[in-house]
């Protein structure tokens, strides 16, 4: 789908649904990873994740449109267009868009490597982004000195603790 078959596509939807004109552009954003949408509040564009399309199909994307036309209109017409308002999750609920987006496999931050440290003294465990600098920090919850057991990506650490469970 071409970002000019989105926007004829977020149109129509926007008149069966909704009954009022979508008036603003609607495109893919290729950077977008783990969020189906995102509705624009300065410019009132929708930008949407393609890869959502691909992977769960027309019918669920449709849902993820009508998901962004509900903050569009409702913030255009002056109602509760975010997340935690009662007027968006009632115009959800009406249209029968999707309140989350599926997970791709492979997509977001599974690949972020996590620092496993343990705590010499009280022999905690904790998980951390970044590198931190042994000599510098102690454990926080018994001053001991810490100690860097392990580098690993997130789907890594997941997989092997699935695999524990099950």
């Amino acid at each position: 789908m071409t970002d000019e078959e989105l926007q004829k596509l977020v149109q129509h939807v926007s008149i069966e649904s909704f009954h009022l004109p979508f008036r603003h552009q609607a495109v893919f954003n290729p950077r977008l990873r783990t969020t189906g949408g995102r509705y624009l509040l300065s410019s009132h564009c929708l930008e949407f994740n393609k890869h959502q399309l691909l992977h769960f199909g027309i019918e669920e994307f449709i849902k993820i449109i009508k998901h962004e036309l509900c903050h569009y209109h409702l913030h255009l017409g002056g109602g509760g267009y975010k997340h935690r308002d009662s007027d968006f999750k009632k115009l959800l609920r009406q249209v029968g868009g999707s309140r989350y987006c599926g997970a791709i496999p492979g997509m977001g931050n599974s690949s972020v490597l996590q620092y496993i440290y343990h705590c010499r003294r009280c022999g905690a465990s904790f998980i951390r982004r970044r590198r931190l600098d042994t000599r510098r920090y102690v454990c926080a919850a018994c001053g001991g000195k810490i100690q860097l057991m392990k580098r690993e990506k997130r789907a890594e650490r997941n997989d092997r603790e699935n695999e524990q469970k099950g």
